[in-house]
C-alpha cells in the first residue's frame, strides 16, 4: 500500500516572472491584484515514513528561494499529467534511493498558483476579495500549464491522483470485412482519419490487398506502425516519385539528382545515405577517452590516448511541426534527435559540436511593431501606390500554433537547453524571418523552419553496421516510453492544420537530455573498446519510435525479429499495445547485441545508471513478430504485430507527381525616392541582419574542449562569425569547418536562383576556414516546400535540378546527407474567412569540410586605425560575384520597403565560385587577409557594418566604383576620372551598389600589401570585380562616400545599437530586463578597451616540468555523476598537467568499485548533474551527504592532510554544498540562479586574487579571459556563507581591470565579482567558470595572438592544473 505526502517547497516565480504572469492575467480580468507560486511536492513511499526520513526527505526537497507566507485567493495546482511520469520525477526519485530512503516510490513536482483580485467595499458586509467565476479560472488555468504536459487541479490532495495505475488499453483490430472490397477500404478510411495516419488513396488500397492475402483484419498498432514507417517524414516520397511536368515526363526522381552529386564527386566520402548521418574522410588524431582494462589498484579506468583514423559525421534534421505546435518542446527533441543520429551512426559514434537555425513568419514585436510587417501587396508597384493608403494588418494565425514572437522565444531556449544538458557546443546557425503578401497569396513560415545539426567523430573502424547472426540481442537503450509523440512522423507530413488540434499536440515530444546523455556515455563505452566493440549495428529512435527503429535495424540486416511489448521500459501506466510499440518518447536507441557481449554491456549500463532491456532477438525468416507477454505465446491471432517485413518495409506503390510550372509578372525593385538615412537603419534593424546574440548566449559553446571558432569574435565579442571550427583533438590543430547557407525569399521569384544562392553563400562563409580545396567540401541539403500547393512542386523540382544536376557537378562537390519537410502550408477558419500562409521553396545547405590549421581560420574584425589622426594602413576591398549587376529583388532591402522585385541574385558562373575560394585561400596562406566576412543579407552595408562593429571603429567607404557599369570597371580596381565614368541616378545606384545581396566578401588587408593582393586576385579572374572601397577611421563614424562628397555618416555606436534592438527587445521578454537593459546600454561606452588580459607570470614557463621529469604521476580521480559533461577535457588537461586522471563514476563509489583513499586529488566536474534537479548541484551533494557510506569517505579525504580537490562549475555547486564537511569552506556561499534568470555562455575577465589557492599560486594579480557556462552561479550568502570572511580565488572584472558587478561582464551578478572561492589553507578551490575548456590559446574565442606562439601553445589558465601538479611534489 501506498503513503502519500506533501511537501511545499521554494518560490517558483523570480519576482520579474511574477510581475510580467500578473500583468497577463490582468489582461483577462484587471481586478487580479496579485500571483505567487510556490512548489509542491508530492511523495509516494511504500512504507510510512519515519520522523527521521521525513525530516530527510524535507531537506532533500529544500532548495531555492524559501517561499513566503500563504496567502489567500484563488488555487490552481499544476501538475503533470496523470499517467505520466516527468523526467524531473525519474531523477528526483533517483536521488533519493541514493540518499538512503529505498523507501521512496516516486517523488513529483507541481506547482501551487494563489490568484488574489482586490479587496472591495461592495462586495459584501466584510469587504472580502472577489472569487474568479468559472470562466475567468479556465482562461487563468489556460495561461498557467502546459496542456501537453501538465493538468490542473484545484487541491493539493487532487495531486496524488499522479500515483494511480490505470489500466492498460486493449489491442484494437480494424475489420476490413470478408468480401465486401469497399466495406474494407471504407473502414480503412476511417482509421486513417481517426488516427491521424497520413495515408494516401494507394497506400490504402495497398494495405486492403495485403491483409486479404494476409487472410486477417489489421492491429491497430500495425497500421501505426506502416504510417510511421511509410509516412513522408520517413520515406521521402516526393523525393522518390516519378514526375510529370507541364505534360512531360521527368527521367529523373528529386533524390536521384541529388544521388547524382555523389556519384560525380565520391572522394572524401566514407558514407552517403545509408545510415543515420554522412561521413566524411577525416585524419590521423589523438583519440583521448577511458580505456577499459586499466583499472589495476583503482578499480576504474584510467584516461589514455589512442591514435586513430578518426572521420567526421554531418547531420542535419528539421523539426518544424512540433516547434510550430510547441516551440520549446519541439525544438528540444528537434535538437536531441539529431545528436542520436550522429551516435546512432554506424557501430557508435560521438557527437562534437551543433549548429541550429530558425526561419519564421513576422515577429511582431511589442511595442515596436515596423511598418514593413503587414500584408500590403508586394506585388503592386511601388509607384502605383497612394501614400494615403493604409496598409491591411497581419494576417493572423490559427490558435493551435505559437506565434512567430513566441517560436523565438521559447524555441531556441529550447534547443539550447538539450544541447547545454547533454554537452554539446553550438557553434553556428541562421535566423531568418520573412512573410509578405505577393499577390494575394502571403509567403512565409507560420509553420516554423527549426533546424538543428552538427558534426561528430568516429572511428575508421566502426563506421559501417555489421551483420545480425539470429539470435542476436535487440536492446532499447535509454528513456522509457510514454504516451507522447504518437503519430510524430505522420502529422509532420501534413499541412499545419489538416490535421486535428489533438492530433497536433499528440504529435510532439518531450525531450531529457540528462537522459541521453547517459545513453551516450554507453554508447562512448563501447566504441572506446576498438575492435571489441559490443553494438553490431544501432539505430536511433525518433519518427514512429521503436516501431520504426526496430524494424530498420533488423531490415538493414535482412533478418527478421520477435519482440515482446512487455519488455518495452515504461514509466506510463495506461497504454495500449499501439501507445506502446508506436510513442515517439525521447532519448532512446535500439541497438543488436550478440548474446556473448551482453554481460558486458549490461556492467556498461549499470555503471551509468543508463536504462536498457532487451526487447527481442533477430530471427532467419524476415517476419516480423511482436507478442504481448500477457497473452499466451501461441495466440498468433491476437499479436499486436505479425506481418513479413516486405509488406512494411517493402515497395508500397510508387507516389506520381503530375504539376505544372506557375508564372507570375512581378515588378522590380524601385528605389527612386527612397531615404538612406531611413533604409540603413531599417535593414539593420531587420531581424534576419540584426544581431543574433539572444540566440546564442544562451548556449554552451565550449563544452567538450575542442572549438576554436564559434559565433563571437574579437574582445568585444561581437556575434558576426562566418563559420564554426573544431579542432580534431587537444593536441593538434587540423580541425573541422561547419556553415550554414539559405536565401529563401529569393524563391518566391526564383525558385533555381534561391538554391544557387544557398550553396554560394555556405561557400563564401566557409571560405573564412583554411581548407585545401572545394572539392573537400560536403554539403547537407535541407529542403522544405509547400507541396500541393500550384507551383511549388514544379518549383521544387527545377531547384534540385539546378543543384543536384548543374551547379554542385559543376563545382565538383556533393551532398551526401539531408532531409526534406515538404508540407510547409498553414490554414485556418478565421471567422469563416479561409486563410493560409504558404512558405517559399527553401534550401538550406550546411557545408563541411576538414580545416588544415585552426589557427588561420579569418574573422571579420576589423583591425582599427593605430590611433586618432593618423592615415589609414588598411585597405578594404570588395570582391563582388554580382559583377555590378546589383539585383535586388527578395533583398532585406526590399522588404523593408515592402516591395519583391523580379530580378534576384545568382551564381552566374561556378567557375566564379571556384576561382573565389582559390584566391581567398591563398591570400590566407600568405597571410594577406587581417578580416574577411561575405556579403549576404543586407547587401555590402551589413558586411561593412559588422566588420565595424566587431571591430569597434568607425570606417569610412566609398561607393563610386560600385556605381559604374561594370564594363568599364578598371581592372586594378581604382577609379581613375570618377566625373566622366559616373553619371545619371547616382542616389538609385548608390542604394542598389549598398544593399544588393549578391555574392562576394569584403576584405581587410595591409595597405602595403594591396598591389600584392590584387595580383593573386588577377590571378585566378577576380580583379575586374575587385575594388578598394576604403578603410577603418578614428572618428568612430560610418560614413558612405560617393563623388567627393559624404552621402551618408553616422556614429558607430548608434548604428550598432540599431542593429542589436531585436536582440535587446527578445531577450528583455525573456529574461531579468534589468540585465539586457545593462548589456544594451554597455554599447554606449565609445571608449570600452575590450577584453584586456594582463598576465603576472611568465606563460612559457611549466612549473610541473621538474616534477614530471621525476616520472611521478600521482593519481587524480576525475568524478562525475550522471549528468555530468565537461570530465574528457578536465582529464586531458590533468594529464598534460603530469597527473594520471581516472575516470570515477559516483555510481563506482557507491557500488565500492573503487575509493577517494586511492587519489590524491579529485576535480568534480561541470555539467549538469540530475539535470539540476533539486538545484544545480545540490542532488549530487545530497547524494553524498545523506549517504552515511559517502558521506564518511568524502569527510576522510577532505581531513587527509595531503588532498587537493577542485570543483569547477557544477563541481562547484556540489562541493559548496558540502561545505560543512569540508574544513576552512565554513564561508563558502552556495551558487543560486544567475541573475540574468537565463543560461549564460560567455568569455568573460576574472582578475586572480591574492589567496591560500594552490591553484592560483604565482598568478596573483593576472587578468585573464575565461569562459562561463552555467545558469547558477550567482554566489549566494543569503542561505549558507559569510562574504566578510569568504577567500576569494577569482573575481569578474571589467574591460578596464575593476572588479565588476555589471552584467554581462560579471555574467551571473554575483557580489564583489566572486566567481572562485577556497579554503583557509588552499587545498580545496571551487570556481564557476571553465579553465578546463580553455587550457590551450586556441580554444578561446579571442586571446592576445602572442598567446598562441607562446610555449606549447597552452593558454594561462594551464598554469592552474600544473600549480596542483607542483603542489603534490
Amino acid at each position: 500500500m501506498a503513503h502519500f505526502s506533501c511537501f511545499p517547497g521554494a518560490l517558483a516565480l523570480s519576482a520579474f516572472r511574477q510581475q510580467r504572469l500578473l500583468s497577463t492575467l490582468k489582461r483577462i480580468d484587471p481586478e487580479i491584484d496579485a500571483v505567487s507560486a510556490q512548489y509542491l511536492h508530492f511523495v509516494a513511499a511504500d512504507a510510512p515514513l519515519s520522523a527521521d526520513d521525513a525530516a530527510r526527505v524535507q531537506a532533500l526537497l529544500t532548495y531555492g528561494s524559501p517561499a513566503s507566507a500563504e496567502t489567500e485567493g484563488d488555487r490552481f495546482v499544476v501538475i503533470p499529467r496523470f499517467g505520466t511520469i516527468s523526467p524531473w520525477a525519474s531523477k528526483a526519485t533517483e536521488i533519493a534511493r541514493h540518499c538512503a530512503l529505498p523507501q521512496i516510490h516516486r517523488i513529483e513536482r507541481g506547482v501551487e498558483f494563489t490568484v488574489t483580485c482586490k479587496k472591495g467595499l461592495l462586495r459584501g458586509l466584510t469587504g472580502g476579495r472577489k472569487q474568479l467565476d468559472e470562466a475567468t479560472r479556465a482562461a487563468v488555468a489556460a495561461h498557467l500549464h502546459d496542456r501537453m504536459t501538465e493538468i490542473v487541479v484545484a487541491t493539493r490532495e487532487a495531486g496524488y491522483g499522479l500515483f494511480d495505475v490505470l489500466p492498460a488499453k486493449a489491442l484494437r483490430f480494424v475489420d476490413l470485412g470478408s468480401g465486401d472490397a469497399a466495406a474494407g477500404r471504407g473502414a480503412l478510411e476511417a482509421a486513417n482519419t481517426e488516427m491521424g495516419l497520413a495515408l494516401s488513396d494507394d497506400e490504402i488500397d495497398y494495405l486492403v490487398d495485403a491483409y486479404r492475402k494476409l487472410g486477417r483484419n489489421p492491429t491497430d498498432v500495425e497500421l501505426m506502425m506502416f504510417a510511421q514507417a511509410n509516412s513522408e517524414h520517413c520515406r521521402h516520397k516526393i523525393f522518390n516519385a516519378d514526375w510529370t511536368i507541364d505534360g512531360e515526363t521527368q527521367d529523373k526522381s528529386l533524390f536521384a539528382m541529388i544521388r547524382n552529386t555523389h556519384q560525380l564527386a565520391p572522394q572524401g566520402t566514407v558514407v552517403a545515405y545509408s545510415d543515420n548521418a554522412a561521413v566524411m574522410e577525416g585524419g590521423m588524431a589523438e583519440r583521448w577517452f577511458p580505456h577499459a582494462g586499466t583499472d589495476g589498484e583503482t578499480g576504474v579506468p584510467q584516461y589514455g590516448r589512442r591514435e586513430a583514423l578518426t572521420h567526421t559525421l554531418m547531420k542535419v534534421e528539421t523539426h518544424n511541426h512540433p516547434t510550430a505546435i510547441s516551440p520549446f518542446p519541439g525544438a528540444s527533441t528537434g535538437a536531441g534527435g539529431e545528436i542520436r543520429d550522429e551516435g546512432a551512426t554506424g557501430r557508435g559514434a560521438k557527437p562534437k559540436a551543433g549548429l541550429t537555425g530558425f526561419t519564421v513568419s513576422n515577429l511582431l514585436l511589442p511595442e515596436a511593431v515596423q511598418s514593413w510587417e503587414n500584408a500590403r501587396d508586394t506585388a503592386q508597384p511601388a509607384a502605383q501606390r497612394n501614400p494615403g493608403d493604409t496598409a491591411p494588418g497581419p494576417v493572423g494565425k490559427p490558435d493551435r500554433i505559437a506565434s512567430p514572437l513566441q517560436i523565438m522565444i521559447e524555441g531556441p531556449i529550447g534547443g539550447a537547453a538539450f544541447n547545454n544538458e547533454f554537452g554539446r557546443p553550438n557553434l553556428g546557425g541562421y535566423f531568418r524571418v520573412y512573410e509578405q503578401n505577393v499577390g494575394g497569396t502571403v509567403r512565409g513560415y507560420h509553420k516554423p523552419i527549426m533546424i538543428a545539426g552538427g558534426i561528430g567523430n568516429i572511428d575508421a573502424g566502426h563506421t559501417h553496421k555489421h551483420g545480425l547472426p539470429a539470435g542476436t540481442l535487440l536492446v532499447q537503450l535509454g528513456g522509457p516510453g510514454m504516451r507522447i509523440g504518437m503519430g510524430g512522423g505522420a502529422a509532420s507530413s501534413m499541412a499545419t492544420g489538416t490535421n486535428t488540434a489533438d492530433l497536433d499536440f499528440d504529435s510532439v515530444q518531450r525531450g531529457n537530455p540528462e537522459m541521453q546523455r547517459r545513453a551516450q556515455e554507453v554508447i562512448n563505452a563501447c566504441w572506446a573498446l576498438g575492435e571489441d566493440n559490443p553494438i553490431l549495428s544501432i539505430h536511433d529512435v525518433g519518427a514512429g519510435g521503436i516501431s520504426n527503429a526496430f524494424p530498420e535495424l533488423v531490415d538493414g540486416a535482412d533478418r527478421g525479429a520477435r519482440f515482446d511489448l512487455r519488455q518495452v521500459h515504461l514509466e506510463e501506466s495506461g497504454l495500449s499495445p499501439a501507445e506502446i510499440w508506436c510513442n515517439e518518447s525521447q532519448e532512446r536507441y535500439t541497438l543488436a547485441i550478440a548474446p556473448g557481449d551482453f554481460p558486458r554491456f549490461q556492467a556498461m549500463c549499470e555503471r551509468e545508471r543508463a536504462p536498457f532491456s532487451v526487447v527481442g532477438f533477430a530471427t532467419e525468416e524476415q517476419q516480423l513478430q511482436v507478442v504481448d507477454g500477457d497473452a499466451p505465446a501461441d495466440a498468433v491471432e491476437h499479436f499486436p504485430v505479425n506481418m513479413p517485413m516486405d509488406v512494411l518495409l517493402g515497395k508500397p506503390p510508387r507516389m506520381h507527381r503530375d504539376v505544372r510550372r506557375v508564372a507570375q509578372a512581378l515588378p522590380e525593385v524601385d528605389v527612386t525616392g527612397l531615404d538612406l538615412e531611413t533604409v540603413a537603419r531599417d535593414v539593420l534593424r531587420h531581424p534576419t541582419v540584426a544581431s543574433k546574440s539572444f540566440l546564442i548566449t544562451i548556449g554552451d559553446r565550449t563544452v567538450g574542449g575542442l572549438n576554436t571558432r564559434d559565433q563571437m569574435v574579437g574582445p568585444w565579442q561581437v556575434p558576426v562569425a562566418d563559420v564554426a571550427v573544431t579542432t580534431l583533438d587537444y593536441k593538434g590543430y587540423a580541425g573541422e569547418a561547419m556553415t550554414m547557407g539559405e536565401r529563401t525569399p529569393l524563391a518566391v521569384i526564383d525558385a533555381p536562383a534561391s538554391g544557387r544562392m544557398a550553396i554560394g553563400e555556405a561557400i563564401t562563409n566557409i571560405a573564412a576556414a583554411p581548407i585545401a580545396s572545394l572539392a573537400q567540401l560536403k554539403l547537407s541539403a535541407n529542403w522544405m516546400a509547400a507541396c500541393g500547393v500550384d507551383g511549388e512542386d514544379a518549383r521544387l523540382y527545377d531547384t534540385v535540378k539546378a543543384v543536384g544536376m548543374e551547379l554542385c557537378p559543376a563545382l565538383g562537390i556533393s551532398i551526401p546527407v539531408g532531409k526534406d519537410s515538404l508540407s510547409m502550408r498553414t490554414k485556418w477558419d478565421d471567422a469563416g474567412e479561409a486563410k493560409e500562409v504558404v512558405a517559399p521553396v527553401s534550401l538550406i545547405v550546411s557545408a563541411f569540410a576538414p580545416v588544415t590549421d585552426v589557427r588561420k581560420t579569418l574573422t571579420p574584425q576589423l583591425k582599427p586605425v593605430a590611433s586618432a589622426g593618423e592615415a589609414a594602413d588598411t585597405t578594404l576591398i570588395v570582391i563582388d560575384l554580382g559583377h555590378g549587376k546589383h539585383r535586388l529583388g527578395g533583398s532585406i532591402l526590399a522588404q523593408v520597403t515592402q516591395q519583391i522585385g523580379n530580378s534576384v541574385p545568382d551564381v552566374g558562373d561556378a567557375e566564379d565560385l571556384k576561382r573565389f575560394f582559390a584566391a581567398i585561400q591563398q591570400l590566407n596562406a600568405a597571410g594577406m587577409l587581417l578580416a574577411y566576412h561575405d556579403r549576404s543579407d543586407g547587401g555590402l552595408w551589413a558586411t561593412v557594418c559588422e566588420m565595424a562593429f566587431a571591430g569597434h571603429c568607425g570606417v569610412s567607404i566609398n561607393v563610386d566604383m560600385l556605381t559604374l557599369d561594370g564594363a568599364h570597371a578598371s581592372d586594378y580596381g581604382d577609379a581613375k576620372n570618377w566625373a566622366q565614368q559616373v553619371s545619371g541616378r547616382r542616389a538609385d545606384m548608390t542604394l542598389r551598389a549598398l544593399f544588393a545581396e549578391e555574392l562576394g566578401a569584403v576584405i581587410q588587408v595591409p595597405a602595403a600589401q594591396r598591389d600584392a593582393v590584387f595580383a593573386v586576385l588577377r590571378e585566378h579572374g577576380l580583379a575586374a570585380c575587385s575594388h578598394v572601397i576604403g578603410a577603418p577611421n578614428a572618428s568612430g563614424q560610418i560614413e558612405i562616400w560617393r563623388d567627393a562628397k559624404k552621402v551618408f555618416s553616422a556614429p558607430r555606436i548608434e548604428l550598432q545599437r540599431a542593429w542589436t534592438d531585436v536582440s535587446w527587445r527578445i531577450a528583455s521578454l525573456r529574461d531579468n530586463p534589468e540585465c539586457t537593459q545593462s548589456e544594451y546600454d554597455r554599447l554606449l561606452d565609445a571608449e570600452d578597451p575590450g577584453i584586456s588580459p594582463n598576465l603576472t607570470f611568465d606563460l612559457a614557463e611549466d612549473v610541473a616540468a621538474p616534477f614530471i621529469a621525476t616520472g611521478a604521476r600521482p593519481r587524480m580521480a576525475i568524478l562525475r555523476e550522471q549528468g555530468v559533461n565537461s570530465q574528457v577535457e578536465m582529464a586531458y588537461a590533468m594529464d598534460k598537467a603530469g597527473f594520471d586522471a581516472y575516470d570515477v563514476h559516483m555510481s563506482d563509489l557507491l557500488a565500492g568499485r573503487t575509493r577517494l583513499a586511492d587519489f590524491k586529488g579529485f576535480v568534480a566536474c561541470g555539467g549538469f548533474s540530475y539535470g539540476d534537479v533539486l538545484g544545480a548541484g545540490e542532488g549530487w551533494a545530497k547524494t553524498i551527504l545523506f549517504n552515511g557510506m559517502l558521506a564518511e569517505q568524502f569527510a576522510a579525504f577532505f581531513n587527509r592532510a595531503d588532498s587537493i580537490a577542485l570543483g569547477v562549475c557544477n563541481g562547484c555547486q556540489m562541493m559548496a554544498n558540502l561545505a560543512p564537511i569540508i574544513p576552512g569552506a565554513g564561508a563558502w556561499p552556495k551558487f543560486t540562479r544567475n541573475q540574468s534568470e537565463q543560461y549564460e555562455g560567455r568569455l568573460v575577465t576574472v582578475q586572480v586574487e591574492a589567496s591560500p589557492s594552490i591553484f592560483y599560486a604565482g598568478m596573483e594579480g593576472s587578468r585573464i579571459p575565461i569562459v562561463v557556462a552555467h545558469g547558477e552561479g550567482y554566489a549566494d550568502f543569503s542561505q549558507q556563507g559569510d562574504i566578510g570572511k569568504v577567500a576569494v580565488g577569482l573575481r569578474y572584472v571589467d574591460n578596464r581591470g575593476e572588479v565588476t558587478q555589471t552584467y554581462p561582464l560579471n555574467p551571473n551578478g554575483s557580489p564583489q565579482g566572486i566567481a572562485s572561492v577556497t579554503t583557509h589553507d588552499g587545498r580545496f578551490t571551487v570556481l564557476m567558470p571553465h579553465p578546463e575548456r580553455v587550457f590551450r590559446a586556441v580554444q578561446m574565442s579571442w586571446h592576445p595572438k602572442d598567446w598562441a606562439a607562446a610555449g606549447d601553445g597552452s593558454s594561462p589558465w594551464m598554469r592552474m592544473f600544473r600549480n596542483a601538479r607542483k603542489q603534490m611534489g
